[in-house]
């Protein structure tokens, strides 16, 4: 059979008949690839890439998802409002993880690492699978660092290496870097990435990357060799020379991996079966080598059961399936001559491809996104157990802040209807109080200006009759009298007024304080003022208000004519009516207010007319002397001239003691009684006025008073006010709280489900 009756075979391997010895059990190898060798729309790989699309949508779901939970929990924890929730800095490491998780989603791809002795043919293996000679082959120590094969969207492959990361490379140049025998190798455990076009290389476009390695047995750093690129491989291949048994060196390699991964997937590729041309007892030694494989993956690394264990084991020659895919000129086996079995090595090893194609997808999709998809779905629902937490401390707090505020709003409303009720009680009390004040000092101010003579007698001060004497006697005389009258009307009405004042306050502050919360009671008693603070002033100032007080200390014979007239018309020197000091006369319902000034009412005062008539009659007496002489005859002839000399001699006496009585003495007593006619006169006018005052006084004091308890009241119901807007603003956000976190957490169990579907269809098996 010529060789290129084997080139059509294995590029059209549904052709082969099923009476071929090499193709029995191996019918089914070319799944997965058309008759170009492209890959079918069915290909187990096409898995890998549809579930990595799928997980990686739900992922971008579940990043926005849990950015809004971090921003929503942030802003709870920022504004306060909800108790005992500080999980901010758990939902940062949620978004962390879920950002590294995508970040190795975007990256993860189907990692195969081919690992084996020196030469045992790892590097003819990868190309073989790729279908072109990418890696350097040779014999003996051939590859001294890692090379990693990706595929890359540009049209020419080039590397990358760790040291040079941005810098590509030529591909011709990696017999200079990865080459044993080249004098400018890097170092074992350096790697070489080596971006190979998609487009030609099936493997590569499904996001397969193949890891060829060093010999494992010219190295001991196998750990760190496992801990830098074999953590993440989805497969291994184990590339032995079938010429001898399994040595200890790859078992070492094996137990090592198994130790650090669960059950890693691994294909073990008995090399070089092409020299089993050339022996006896083929199948004895091919079932030697299969028995001792099963037996170390079964029962020593215990990695898969024995069924399992003899489907991972193949005999082939990657010499053979690269020269026969490659298409050489001639014969594809080295010596020119087709050796026996050289078919079913070539169906045995694209049997090894399907298998690997299908193991490779599903441990990937298994490997890559399973853990990826558990971690996921503890994320959500840690989150949505958070979410609930968040849900249910809302909610609870919402029946405590409604509650709250539905007593704060009543004690609001008690407060102002008693507040109300107790301000019109208080204005009543203070109307009442003031009418007391103002009877109270009218009626002592009226008792002592009928007492003012008696005050004026004891005023006692040397008495002269020269015009300056008498000045600075009236100046201290006013101020004896304004002193006394204060003095008096004080001791009798001061210490009763301020004790009512004082009594009125105490009731005041008593009702108020029980309409106040325990912490507004406290400042009630600082803001009044201090008791000996307040002290009534009576303002009476009778040195202005007898500043035109003139007296007439000159000789008044009590018989002469202008006297007797005065008696007549019933007026005092002054031309004043003479009038009773009557109480009662004084009008008081007349209502006042501290805004407007007391109106008194008009006083009958005739005083203009009876100084007209006096001076009339003045007049008159001056002018009618002769008639008085006229009169005189008429009564000498009436009674004789003796009668008329008696009285004429009585009167003459009456007046020369007269006359000589007019002391110092009766002079001073002449000044302190006219004094006190004018100044009481002059007194009664301000009664009302003074009365007023000191009504006004109280009325301010308790009206003061008042007001800065009231002001504590408002005080009081400003915070509650502020305290219900306060709860009404903190029921809303909580209300908020609550409906945010219960779409987040539907959006949680949306988010869930999505993650068990994908388990469902790409993890579940079938």
């Amino acid at each position: 059979m010529s060789g290129a009756f084997y080139y059509q075979q294995m590029e059209n391997p549904d052709h082969l008949g099923s009476g071929d010895a090499g193709a029995s059990g191996h019918r089914s190898m070319g799944n997965g690839r058309n008759g170009n060798g492209r890959m079918s729309p069915n290909s187990p790989l096409k898995l890998f890439g549809q579930a990595k699309k799928n997980i990686n949508e739900i992922f971008k779901d579940v990043l926005a998802f849990i950015s809004d939970a971090d921003s929503f929990v942030e802003g709870i924890e920022r504004s306060g409002f909800l108790d005992d929730v500080q999980c901010s800095e758990e939902v940062k490491e949620y978004r962390e993880k879920v950002c590294g998780i995508m970040e190795v989603l975007a990256r993860d791809h189907m990692k195969v690492v081919f690992f084996g002795r020196t030469s045992n043919g790892k590097s003819t293996t990868i190309n073989a699978m790729l279908r072109e000679k990418i890696l350097p082959t040779g014999i003996g120590h051939t590859t001294h660092c890692f090379l990693q094969v990706e595929g890359s969207d540009s049209n020419d492959g080039y590397l990358l290496t760790e040291e040079e990361p941005d810098k590509p490379k030529s591909v011709q140049s990696i017999k200079q870097l990865a080459s044993a025998l080249s004098n400018v190798k890097l170092k074992e455990n350096s790697l070489i990435r080596i971006l190979w076009p998609k487009n030609k290389c099936r493997l590569l476009r499904e996001d397969v990357v193949l890891v060829d390695s060093p010999g494992i047995d010219v190295t001991p750093d196998l750990d760190l060799w496992i801990d830098k690129f074999c953590l993440d491989a989805d497969v291994f291949v184990l590339v032995s020379n079938a010429e001898s048994t399994l040595m200890q060196t790859e078992k070492n390699f094996f137990h090592k991996v198994s130790s650090r991964l669960s059950k890693p997937n691994i294909f073990i590729l008995q090399n070089r079966w092409d020299i089993s041309a050339f022996e006896d007892d083929v199948e004895m030694v091919k079932q030697q080598h299969l028995d001792r494989t099963v037996q170390f993956l079964c029962d020593e690394v215990k990695v898969m059961d024995r069924k399992d264990g003899t489907d991972r084991v193949f005999f082939v020659s990657a010499r053979e399936a690269l020269a026969s895919r490659l298409k050489e000129q001639g014969t594809p086996t080295p010596t020119g001559v087709l050796q026996e079995g050289f078919q079913e090595r070539l169906f045995t090893f694209a049997n090894f491809e399907r298998v690997f194609e299908e193991c490779i997808s599903k441990s990937a999709v298994r490997t890559k996104f399973e853990q990826h998809t558990n971690r996921g779905k503890g994320l959500i629902n840690d989150l949505k157990t958070l979410m609930e937490d968040i849900l249910q401390k809302s909610q609870t707090q919402i029946q405590e802040t409604t509650s709250s505020r539905r007593e704060m709003a009543d004690e609001l409303d008690y407060l102002e209807k008693q507040l109300l009720l107790l301000t019109n009680e208080i204005k009543e009390r203070i109307k009442s109080m003031v009418e007391d004040v103002e009877r109270k000092v009218a009626s002592t101010l009226n008792d002592e200006i009928r007492r003012l003579a008696i005050l004026v007698d004891e005023f006692d001060r040397p008495f002269h009759a020269d015009q300056t004497s008498i000045n600075l006697y009236k100046k201290e005389l006013h101020s004896h009298i304004e002193d006394g009258l204060g003095r008096n009307v004080q001791a009798k009405c001061s210490a009763a007024l301020i004790s009512a004042v004082e009594k009125t306050q105490n009731e005041m502050i008593a009702r108020l304080s029980d309409l106040l919360p325990e912490e507004a009671k406290q400042q009630v008693h600082a803001v009044l003022p201090k008791r000996d603070e307040f002290e009534i002033a009576y303002r009476l100032d009778c040195r202005n208000l007898c500043a035109e007080f003139q007296e007439d200390i000159t000789f008044h014979f009590s018989l002469g004519p202008m006297n007797l007239f005065r008696r007549l018309m019933g007026t005092n020197r002054f031309g004043i009516p003479r009038q009773p000091y009557q109480y009662d006369s004084i009008p008081r319902n007349i209502p006042m207010t501290p805004q407007e000034p007391r109106q008194f009412p008009p006083q009958q005062d005739n005083s203009e007319m009876l100084l007209t008539v006096l001076s009339l009659g003045k007049t008159l007496g001056q002018r009618s002397a002769i008639g008085v002489l006229v009169v005189g005859g008429v009564v000498y002839r009436a009674v004789g001239w003796k009668v008329l000399a008696i009285v004429g001699g009585m009167y003459m006496l009456v007046y020369g003691y007269e006359r000589l009585s007019w002391t110092n003495k009766a002079k001073e007593r002449a000044f302190k009684a006219q004094y006190v006619d004018y100044a009481g006169s002059k007194l009664k006018l301000i009664v009302d006025l003074t009365s007023s005052n000191c009504s006004h006084q109280v009325q301010q004091e308790l009206s003061s008073t008042f007001a800065r308890l009231c002001n504590q009241a408002d005080i009081s119901k400003s915070k509650l006010e502020e305290e219900i807007k306060n709860q009404d603003e903190v029921i809303s956000q909580l209300k908020q709280s609550a409906d945010k976190s219960k779409t987040f957490r539907n959006k949680a169990v949306y988010l869930d489900k999505g993650l068990d579907g994908f388990k469902e269809r790409f993890l579940t098996p079938i």
